[in-house]
């Protein structure tokens, strides 16, 4: 491990650049995408707000454009009009001359008129009295009932107009009236009618006026410019029909046409002045403001649903925003709302649009972790194999040391003489054999372990009789235990021997001589010098046993048990010879040919192997 750590610096190293690289463009993503979505959000308030803007414009424009007709038709109502009956040949300018006895009379239009939003239409006299063409007085009431009009609506009229008696008076209603009529305004020219320069000027006009007075102010004077020109309108008609059917001229001495709309302790009223030979007169009507709002907010409740009406009494402040222009009321469009609208908002949702890129960083993080997990896990696979074959090609070395050195020097001393008696002679011509058995059998291993490696270990199988099989190989196991000073003592449970396993036989005994070797390298010091070679059936496969007698494994042992390459330089000077191969090797063995090599850690009093060996089917 300590040649290693140049590798996994660099490894740490890649990896921390890698790292902040991925962090880098993951913050600069995320930022891209909040601001991507911030500027949606408010593109889309921004559409909201305008489109919630444009059904209050909407909803002024429709309630102004209803309101106009209605004020324009009280303001242009003949002065004398407000008198329960008219003398039908009288002139147009002396109708409020006293009357002459035996003149004809002809009731008044508003005598019997019954508006819905109407309560009763009033008037003061020069004198102060309030009177009403709907509440007859004297001898006209026994003219007008029932023949014109009924008792009962001449009893709720009265009603009504006690109600104005007890509101206010005739100076006090004066008092908050124009002096002078407003002059008429100029009429609006349709572009179709406009040249191009008139186009022009009015749009430079009207772009000047939103960026110095807003919106709502240049909307809010454009729908009061449309009621005066409609009330003007309908006056000219309405003189000039009047001066047509009485063949002669609109009066001179007559001034004072339109209606002022006002809030009188929570009653809406529409009054003017009226100059008419001389006397100041003051006409009106009082309205009806629950059924009027009932009507107006039904006429917009599919732009603003929620949408309310508020009063806006005198000397509450210029603010025009949402203010009609026929009554002094105010639009309160409710909460927001963009439902319904011709059009759609910009595609926006600063949550859900998080996602697509939230979601792409994840997998490209997930994929970047796994890939680097990946790689140092191969990384860590490689270090360490490499270490344990440098390890092996130590142990080997080592392993081979020793026997070379014995070859070498025996081999000079029996060829130089060197040794003259012949036990002696005998004594080095057996370690000499040993030796040579103890290299077939390290090389022997390393060459199955190669072969493994390469996928072409013997594949070939074939059935045999359990204690067939221990017969073919007890005697080289019995000579190998021999030549350690052991004891191969075979066992066999009832009736198991005869069971018949698919085995390759030669790899089958070379795991057991891997057995048997390794009981004679690490139990060699124990007094009870027994092998134990046991045979058993476990369900449907059948058993071999090898226990020894000797200390047993360590915990630390068991763990590295069946490492291939698991012995180093130094353990392998330390411990019993090998290379630590010889398990892996085994445990590869058997399960190539459908078995497998387990340590059973049940056994105490030294160590058990158990070679599980597939039955014959």
């Amino acid at each position: 491990m300590r040649r290693s750590w140049p590798i996994w610096i660099g490894f740490l190293f890649c990896l921390v650049v890698v790292l902040a690289a991925v962090s880098w463009i993951s913050l600069a993503a995320l930022r891209l995408d909040r601001a991507e979505a911030e500027a949606r959000r408010q593109e889309a308030e921004a559409w909201r707000k305008a489109a919630w803007e444009e059904r209050i414009r909407l909803a002024l424009w429709r309630i102004d454009s209803a309101l106009a007709p209605f004020v324009a038709q009280e303001s242009v109502r003949p002065y004398f009009a407000y008198s329960s009956f008219l003398p039908l040949a009288r002139a147009y300018g002396n109708m409020f001359r006293p009357r002459d006895s035996g003149e004809m009379l002809i009731p008044s239009p508003l005598l019997s008129e019954n508006l819905p939003n109407i309560r009763v239409y009033f008037q003061f006299e020069p004198d102060g009295r309030l009177t009403s063409p709907q509440v007859p007085r004297d001898g006209n009431l026994r003219l007008a009932v029932p023949e014109h009009v009924s008792g009962a609506s001449v009893e709720r009229a009265q009603q009504q107009l006690a109600r104005i008696e007890s509101l206010v008076d005739r100076q006090k209603l004066l008092a908050r009236l124009p002096e002078h009529t407003p002059e008429p305004v100029e009429a609006i020219i349709s572009p179709l009618f406009q040249t191009v320069e008139q186009r022009q000027v009015q749009q430079r006009q009207r772009q000047l006026d939103l960026e110095n007075y807003g919106r709502g102010t240049v909307e809010f004077n454009e729908r009061n410019q449309v009621i005066r020109q409609n009330t003007d309108a309908m006056a000219q008609g309405q003189f000039a029909a009047n001066a047509l059917n009485s063949l002669l001229l609109p009066p001179t001495d007559v001034h004072g046409v339109v209606m002022t709309p006002l809030w009188i302790d929570g009653e809406l009223l529409l009054a003017r002045r009226i100059t008419a030979g001389g006397n100041e007169y003051v006409q009106g009507c009082l309205l009806d403001w629950s059924a009027v709002k009932t009507s107006l907010l039904e006429m917009v409740g599919d732009l603003l649903p929620q949408a309310d009406l508020k009063p806006v009494l005198a000397g509450s402040g210029d603010h025009v925003d949402g203010m009609l222009a026929a009554l002094p009321v105010r639009l309160l469009p409710g909460k927001p709302t963009v439902d319904g609208l011709v059009g759609d908002p910009p595609s926006v949702s600063a949550a859900n649009s998080r996602w697509p890129i939230r979601l792409s960083l994840a997998i490209a993080w997930s994929c970047m972790l796994l890939a680097a997990v990946a790689v140092g896990l191969l990384l860590w696979g490689v270090v360490r194999l490499s270490e344990r074959r440098a390890s092996f090609v130590s142990a080997v070395t080592h392993e081979l040391r020793t026997p070379l050195t014995t070859f070498q020097m025996y081999a000079e001393m029996l060829a130089e003489g060197m040794v003259p008696d012949p036990q002696q002679q005998k004594h080095y011509l057996n370690t000499l054999r040993a030796e040579a058995a103890r290299l077939g059998h390290l090389v022997e291993n390393v060459l199955a372990y190669a072969r493994l490696e390469r996928g072409r270990a013997d594949g070939r199988l074939e059935t045999v009789a359990l204690d067939r099989l221990i017969e073919q190989m007890e005697g080289r196991l019995a000579a190998r235990a021999a030549q350690g000073g052991k004891e191969l003592v075979v066992q066999s449970d009832h009736g198991s021997g005869a069971v018949r396993v698919r085995v390759n036989v030669s790899a089958a005994e070379q795991v057991l001589f891997n057995l048997v070797d390794n009981a004679c390298k690490y139990a060699a010091d124990v007094s009870d010098k027994r092998i134990h070679l046991m045979l058993g059936r476990n369900g449907n496969a059948a058993e071999v046993r090898l226990r020894d007698h000797g200390p047993g494994l360590s915990g630390t042992a068991r763990r590295h048990l069946f490492c291939s390459f698991g012995k180093s330089a130094r353990e392998a000077a330390h411990t019993a010879p090998g290379v630590g191969l010889g398990l892996a090797l085994s445990r590869r063995l058997a399960r190539n040919m459908g078995g497998d090599l387990q340590f059973d850690e049940s056994v105490t009093g030294g160590a058990c192997f158990v070679l599980t060996l597939a039955l014959d089917r």
